[in-house]
């Protein structure tokens, strides 16, 4: 029976892992932001977005390894605050002018005074790790994923949000978390980058990659760079995979990291 038992497992796990993550009941409406993805993004969230010296970092240098003749301008904005959650955002002043990108550094270490047309193309938001499944906080989460919407688009730029994911000991977040995002996705037209689903896939395929610091909530280097190749893939409807830029990672684990992005984002838009 034993023996019986261990086949049934092994047959039901591949099985999993040809399907995709199951946690994803709502279907998003958006999935794709189309052949002129966003450029220049302004990522608002929390520590999950600063550990391991910024996700949105990493998005930049996937970006331009992508385009190895660095022809477009890859920018990314990181403004987060601990623990915090849509609400404790003033989305409206990240959008001021002569404020956020008002200007730079060149490889001389001179000041460069920017004037862009537009601050960001798209503006990727976080809310806090439990915020839209807590019972005291989603209706907050709701709120907010629509004013600041409204926000984002008024100011010209296309809002996104970023699903995060579960904690490694509480791993029914993952199907509360995606559900949450879906929806708010779906109701407010935003794309939804499927980062949760992304660890819930790697951690069934390789348990033994660890994905979290020690906390068991934020992410190790390897989480961040999942997340990373996540992002970049629901933004640009490109492969990571292949992708040179692997932060430090040995390549092997970097390439399954990538996979793993790619067919989350695929299977959780319907492609």
């Amino acid at each position: 029976m034993r023996g019986v038992f261990r086949v049934f497992v092994a047959v039901f796990a591949a099985a999993w892992m040809m399907a995709g993550p199951a946690w994803a009941q709502t279907k998003p409406v958006v999935t794709s932001l189309g052949p002129d993805f966003p450029k220049t993004e302004i990522f608002i969230g929390n520590s999950f977005f600063y550990y391991n010296n910024g996700m949105p970092g990493h998005v930049t240098l996937l970006e331009k390894a992508a385009d190895s003749d660095h022809k477009q301008d890859y920018r990314a904005t990181m403004v987060t605050i601990g623990g915090s959650g849509f609400d404790w955002h003033d989305v409206e002043s990240y959008f001021r002018p002569n404020a956020i990108g008002n200007y730079s550094f060149d490889e001389h270490n001179n000041v460069v005074f920017d004037k862009p047309d537009k601050l960001f193309d798209a503006a990727v938001m976080m809310d806090c790790s439990q915020c839209p499944i807590h019972p005291r906080l989603k209706s907050i989460f709701t709120e907010y994923a629509s004013k600041n919407s409204d926000i984002v688009r008024a100011h010209g730029a296309t809002p996104v949000f970023f699903m995060s994911w579960a904690y490694s000991d509480r791993p029914e977040m993952t199907e509360q978390l995606a559900e949450a995002y879906t929806i708010a996705g779906n109701d407010n037209h935003a794309l939804v980058i499927p980062a949760g689903l992304a660890f819930a896939r790697a951690r069934a395929a390789q348990p033994e990659l660890n994905l979290y610091a020690p906390d068991k909530r934020h992410p190790s280097l390897a989480g961040t760079y999942l997340a990373a190749c996540t992002t970049f893939a629901a933004l640009t409807g490109r492969s990571p995979v292949g992708n040179t830029y692997l932060a430090g990672i040995d390549e092997p684990t970097a390439r399954f990291l990538q996979t793993t992005a790619w067919q989350t984002v695929q299977d959780y838009y319907g492609k």
